[in-house]
């Protein structure tokens, strides 16, 4: 059976960068040529920005064509995990490849998630994730920090392991393979929109029980993020409470029974 692979990137406030998409489809075609077998596409979600992030896209789908390249523009803004959940729910693959369109994680470090999700094999009901990770970058980053940024991290990190995900390093890296049965499972349960919505992704994986593996991957810093340090991480510390009382209330349950769509 083809190896078909699904890959929505999410972007709003950066402008999709042109070398990002050309890597991640030189990586496709690539594995193209190796395997006659091997299927693929790319979706790219504007998450309703006001730059040309769609202009940029539609032009790599004329040149691919739409079975290659799709592109979904969202008149509003619902925030990072609603446009993700989007492309998830819109992609096709067996495999389905989660990253930012920033190009802050290397295209061709799939090779490193592959690897790590076939290791975690036999998956239960073919349901599997491999997260990519910075853990390994920590120490060189808060050399580079500030003491302020340092103990925010720290803080979330804290959190993040006391009130959600046990065992997970670094949870908010943008790059996650997932077979198509946990992203089917874990995203048709989500609730999060914003930035801590990978918490909530985690969380629910572990609920289901789904086995995880942590994959370290390069990492570059992109300048220009949207990102304003004190009030993400006290947004994101707000969400990670909710997620936490919300299902510990239940408010928001998760059944073992739940069918795989």
């Amino acid at each position: 059976m083809p190896e078909a692979r699904g890959k929505p990137y999410p972007a709003y406030g950066t402008r999709l960068p042109s070398s990002f998409l050309w890597s991640c489809l030189h990586t496709m075609k690539k594995n193209g040529k190796q395997d006659p077998a091997f299927t693929y596409e790319v979706i790219v979600v504007d998450d309703g920005s006001k730059d040309e992030t769609s202009k940029v896209a539609f032009k790599y789908c004329q040149k691919y064509g739409s079975d290659k390249v799709r592109v979904i523009t969202l008149v509003k803004n619902r925030g990072k995990g609603g446009a993700i959940r989007m492309g998830v729910f819109s992609s096709r693959g067996k495999k389905i490849l989660m990253a930012d369109a920033d190009g802050a994680t290397k295209f061709p470090d799939i090779e490193k998630l592959e690897k790590g999700l076939n290791d975690l094999q036999p998956w239960p009901d073919q349901m599997a994730i491999a997260c990519g990770s910075r853990a390994h970058l920590e120490k060189e980053s808060v050399a580079q920090r500030s003491y302020f940024r340092t103990l925010l991290m720290y803080g979330f990190h804290f959190l993040v392991w006391f009130l959600c995900v046990k065992g997970i390093r670094d949870t908010q890296c943008g790059f996650k393979l997932l077979t198509r049965e946990a992203a089917s499972r874990t995203f048709s349960s989500l609730h999060i929109e914003r930035w801590a919505f990978d918490v909530e992704l985690l969380y629910i994986a572990q609920f289901f029980k789904i086995p995880i593996a942590e994959i370290a991957v390069n990492w570059t810093e992109i300048e220009g993020s949207k990102l304003v340090p004190f009030w993400s991480w006290l947004q994101m510390g707000k969400d990670l409470l909710f997620i936490r009382l919300r299902y510990l209330t239940g408010a928001w349950r998760l059944e073992q029974t739940r069918k795989v769509n």
